[in-house]
């Protein structure tokens, strides 16, 4: 199967997706990444559409209860916190390692101009 056939095929299976005509429309970079992220976690095999669903709903369900008024701005919050949780419980990474890699990327940003590529270096993955 095609990388578009693939990607058709996660869109349709997860309804919530904001989308015009053409398909999927991201707000940020940083979710047309994460979108591409899990569907190639998915081709890999890490797991199934009916899996994801279910989490990404658990996500949802969980930001609601929490305040979350749902109104379509943080659905990639929730499409990243489910990527988090799969790749942790399935021991490709541990929630820890996220934790500590995420700090590391809050330490490049804070340090770097605007307009400059963030560099990681070994001091921003300290404890």
């Amino acid at each position: 199967m095609s990388a578009d056939a693939a990607t058709l095929r996660a869109t349709q299976s997860v309804e919530s997706i904001p989308r015009n005509d053409e398909g999927p429309v991201f707000r940020a970079p940083w979710e047309a990444e994460a979108f591409a992220l899990a569907v190639s976690l998915n081709e890999r095999g890490l797991f199934t559409w009916t899996e994801w669903a279910t989490a990404l709903g658990d996500e949802i369900k969980k930001a609601q209860a929490s305040g979350d008024p749902d109104t379509g701005e943080t659905y990639y919050f929730h499409w990243l916190a489910t990527l988090e949780r799969i790749v942790a419980e399935k021991g490709i990474t541990s929630a820890e390692q996220l934790t500590h890699t995420r700090d590391a990327w809050e330490r490049a940003c804070e340090r770097t101009p605007h307009g400059k590529p963030i560099e990681l270096r070994p001091a921003d993955y300290r404890t």
